[in-house]
């Protein structure tokens, strides 16, 4: 059979360009250690490590996502501290503030003091989230939380949590409402409150009082007032339900004695002190107060102070007020501040999580794309061997010709 030297160079170019070819790829998949170069490899591996990837990039994402969180929550957290501290603070010169030895000039410095706590504090609210906004104004971030008024503060922002997505089932809370920390305390003792009218003109001081029977508790509001007639003088008690129509009497004429327990439908309560005739006492459920208007009132309390037994009675009466609501503006920021370090906890977890996730999203992908070294070297030397072998074999088939025999 004869094969014309046009076939011989044909053949030998091809089967070289493809010995080259496979050569150059196997190259290739050393200089980068993947096994697939194109999805036509391996499709069905190749459409896995896009799925992989896609996992992968967004657990990364998700890492940013709890790094970004951690820090908007470590500044809340920071935040609620300071205002912790503050309101410490302020407990304790209530306490000084209630020194029967202190002048009406000692109250004014002390009052002057829990201003300038408020102040403090007022800029704790409207504490930076160092991007431009702020941390407690809700949805609202660009909008300062609180302007100053005559009775305190107004709350300029809403009451929505700013979420942030660190699980592929998980938004997580990075804010809180200024309005929810600042102005969701209670008055009182949670339940109801024991308040001095004002204008009484006795010594009686009245305690916050404890639920004695919570299923007795009506959520009324009760007016006691006080009698004092008769020689010598004997002192009674009558409370009526303001929040009947007309008032219905609770009890009547009841005897006084200084330190003895009143109770009624549910409430109790002590007052002490020599009350004077018409003095008042409203016990009326606890409402949501804020930290600010307790503030303010405990500042015009202190400078408003007269040294007389009314006087005292008076300032006895709003500090204890003032007390009651600092207390429960306190635990209202360790409750926040306790929820803001389980979240702080639980991005942790999440990262942990996150961190297991992508070892295994890496491990899943070297196994679907990374190379054999071992096996490519090998390829590959034979791949060379063999290409160098057809290029000598090429070389003296080429050679052959008959003119090379005449002579």
């Amino acid at each position: 059979m004869r094969i014309s030297t046009k076939s011989i160079y044909e053949n030998a170019t091809t089967q070289l360009n493809t010995l080259q070819s496979n050569m150059a790829r196997t190259q290739t998949q050393l200089a980068t250690n993947r096994r697939m170069l194109t999805a036509a490899d391996d499709p069905i591996a190749s459409a896995r490590a896009l799925e992989v990837t896609q996992s992968q990039a967004l657990n990364t994402q998700y890492a940013t996502n709890r790094a970004n969180a951690n820090s908007s929550l470590a500044l809340v957290e920071g935040a609620l501290s300071d205002g912790g501290n503050l309101l410490m603070d302020v407990q304790t010169l209530v306490v000084q503030a209630g020194n029967g030895a202190l002048s009406k000039a000692d109250r004014n410095m002390i009052a002057t003091e829990i201003e300038a706590r408020m102040h403090d504090l007022l800029g704790v609210a409207n504490t930076s989230d160092g991007t431009g906004g702020y941390l407690f104004s809700g949805y609202r971030g660009a909008t300062i939380p609180f302007v100053q008024t005559d009775s305190g503060a107004a709350y300029q922002g809403d009451q929505g949590q700013r979420k942030l997505q660190v699980g592929s089932s998980r938004a997580i809370a990075i804010s809180d409402s200024g309005s929810a920390i600042f102005e969701n305390n209670r008055t009182g003792n949670g339940s109801f409150q024991t308040v001095m009218v004002d204008g009484n003109g006795g010594a009686a001081v009245a305690s916050s009082g404890s639920v004695a029977d919570a299923t007795k508790l009506t959520g009324h509001n009760y007016t006691l007032e006080f009698k004092v007639a008769g020689t010598p003088a004997v002192t009674t008690y009558s409370v009526v339900d303001a929040s009947t129509s007309p008032a219905s009497a609770v009890l009547t004429d009841q005897p006084y004695e200084s330190g003895k327990q009143i109770a009624f439908d549910g409430a109790s309560f002590v007052i002490t002190g020599q009350p004077a005739q018409g003095d008042k006492f409203e016990v009326k459920p606890s409402e949501k107060e804020s930290v600010f208007t307790t503030m303010t009132n405990l500042v015009d309390a202190l400078r408003n102070y007269t040294d007389d037994a009314a006087g005292r009675a008076t300032l006895s009466n709003k500090l204890n007020t003032a007390s009651e609501g600092l207390k429960s503006s306190l635990d209202n920021i360790l409750t926040v501040r306790a929820s803001v370090g389980s979240r702080m906890k639980e991005l942790d977890y999440l990262e942990d999580s996150g961190s297991d996730l992508g070892i295994q999203y890496s491990a899943t992908l070297s196994k679907l794309q990374d190379l054999d070294i071992v096996k490519a070297i090998s390829q590959y030397a034979t791949q060379q061997t063999t290409l160098e072998a057809a290029q000598k074999s090429f070389k003296t088939m080429s050679g052959l010709s008959l003119f090379n025999y005449i002579g």
